[in-house]
């Protein structure tokens, strides 16, 4: 007796097949048609108060006027910002739900053994929104004004020195090559969350950190941090009388960026709605006037673009980390 069936005909398989593809193509249009159809998620991979959480909460009252929803802001803190970036790695891709993602997810996949998602191949890349400077900032009670007066200090008390960054970000990873170029011994603290790192730093509980001029200029305009250095070769005309860390240690440079993703599989047209409601937002003369004033570079750049630079980011700061020895910490 044969139990096998019948083979379908070639042409009905042909049919099915081109059936599922009219099926995804159109409920890909309904998306982008009717996108957006509720309030958009924002992610933030971090605690609040960190520059991150400050960035999107600035640009949440013009991306409501953009989209004509309700933004929500929410702040998922935790695992080098992989608990919040998973969330959206795993999120409906009709564009509802976004992470803003900082150079942590360019680093994650080289500091740590395992990561819970493939950092391109899970998300949808929507834009690079700007890039940041970093600075070296201290307690107003150490008595250091410069980088090399900071390295004398923390050479004449060893291993008493205290930072405070996010585990896994690009200033956990500047304070790592600090130790190394100035062969200095300090403690680097891994926080959940740059914000909680630099309220402990204005409380006095760490002396030291590396953090965005966007999240601590404001502190440091107030007098309740002092900039000793920021993490690049050359000063900042935001800091101008501020010395570059690279004046004192050469080759001494980090920087950092932040970058819109949503889940993979967003419609094309939907993602270009997204990027567009956000580079109009960004481009508002009155926040990109503040972001310049906090030493952020608005870029707005476009899906293809990031598309293209995510690659080489992860590339350029797996590098830094197999050259600074940097462990999770």
């Amino acid at each position: 007796m044969n139990n096998t069936f019948p083979q379908a005909p070639r042409c009905l398989l042909q049919a099915l097949l081109h059936g599922l593809l009219l099926a995804a193509a159109f409920t890909q249009a309904a998306v982008a048609q009717t996108f957006p159809s509720k309030p958009i998620r924002i992610v933030v991979p971090a605690a609040p108060g960190g520059g991150t959480d400050i960035l999107a909460r600035l640009l949440s009252p013009e991306l409501t006027k953009n989209f004509g929803q309700q933004i929500i802001i929410e702040n998922r803190a935790g695992g080098a910002t992989m608990i919040g970036t998973e969330f959206v790695a795993r999120a409906a891709p009709d564009g509802h739900t976004m992470v803003i993602a900082t150079t942590p997810h360019a680093i994650n996949p080289t500091l740590f053994p395992k990561i819970p998602f493939d950092p391109i191949k899970d998300f949808t890349m929507i834009s690079q929104l700007g890039l940041t400077t970093t600075v070296l900032v201290v307690h107003p009670s150490l008595p250091v004004n410069n980088v090399k007066e900071f390295i004398a200090l923390a050479k004449s008390k060893p291993g008493q020195l205290t930072a405070g960054t996010a585990a896994g970000n690009s200033a956990y990873l500047a304070v790592e090559m600090l130790k190394t170029m100035a062969k200095i011994d300090a403690v680097n603290i891994p926080y959940k969350g740059a914000g909680q790192a630099l309220t402990d730093l204005i409380a006095g509980h760490i002396q030291f950190q590396v953090n965005t001029l966007l999240a601590a200029k404001p502190y440091i305009d107030a007098g309740r941090l002092r900039a000793i250095g920021v993490c690049s070769a050359k000063r900042s005309s935001t800091l101008p009388n501020v010395q570059a860390i690279g004046e004192t240690l050469k080759g001494f440079e980090t920087s950092g960026w932040y970058a819109l993703l949503g889940p993979a599989g967003i419609p094309r047209d939907v993602t270009l709605r997204i990027h567009d409601g956000f580079a109009k937002a960004l481009r508002t003369p009155e926040i990109n006037n503040r972001l310049a004033q906090q030493g952020v570079e608005v870029t707005a750049g476009t899906p293809d673009e990031l598309t293209r630079v995510m690659p080489l980011e992860i590339k350029k700061w797996g590098a830094v980390v197999k050259s600074s020895g940097a462990t999770p910490g």
